[in-house]
């Protein structure tokens, strides 16, 4: 694997880079030596971001996490590679599809369903209808990135969600 590690406002050094070698290099079981893996990481006001992409026979597989800490976002980001690395596996076994930049030892082991959806938990509540603009108000007094409401204006559910910098979307349903 030849991973690449570039900065932008900031000093890559060598304690970074050595973190980012240690935890993306475990990825190396997966993936055959002239795999490029690209990571960028980045620092804006407090938040430490880390880009990591790796293209793979027509797909990229990325992850972009943001901390506090650049040393958390590494971890954090190591571990939702990995998660779709096992979705991208069950898909190449599924499709009987060639495993391009993978081992085949990684190919051919048999794989868990350990990715299966399962719903642990069910909420009811009622619903006041609403406009948009308080839906976010209320999304913000809970501490939330999304709220469910009836709109008062078309009387359909929607949802409100916080975007970044601190703007907010709406999805409403299309008939």
């Amino acid at each position: 694997m030849k991973i690449t590690i570039s900065g932008k406002n900031i000093d890559v050094t060598e304690g970074l880079r050595a973190a980012v070698q240690d935890k993306l290099g475990k990825l190396e079981r997966y993936f055959t030596p002239d795999t490029e893996v690209i990571v960028t990481l980045s620092v804006e006001k407090e938040r430490q971001k880390i880009e990591v992409t790796i293209p793979v026979k027509g797909n990229i597989i990325r992850s972009e996490q943001v901390s506090n800490d650049m040393y958390v976002s590494i971890d954090l980001v190591e571990e939702v590679i990995e998660r779709q690395l096992r979705k991208y596996k069950t898909k190449i076994v599924d499709k009987k599809q060639e495993g391009g930049n993978f081992q085949k030892a990684y190919i051919e082991n048999d794989y868990m369903e350990d990715e299966e959806i399962r719903i642990i938990r069910s909420k009811k509540f009622g619903m006041k209808p609403m406009f948009p603009e308080d839906a976010c108000v209320q999304m913000e007094l809970l501490g939330h990135n999304f709220y469910v409401f009836r709109n008062a204006e078309t009387d359909e559910v929607n949802v409100v969600y916080k975007r970044k910098g601190n703007t907010y979307g709406l999805i409403e349903p299309e008939f």
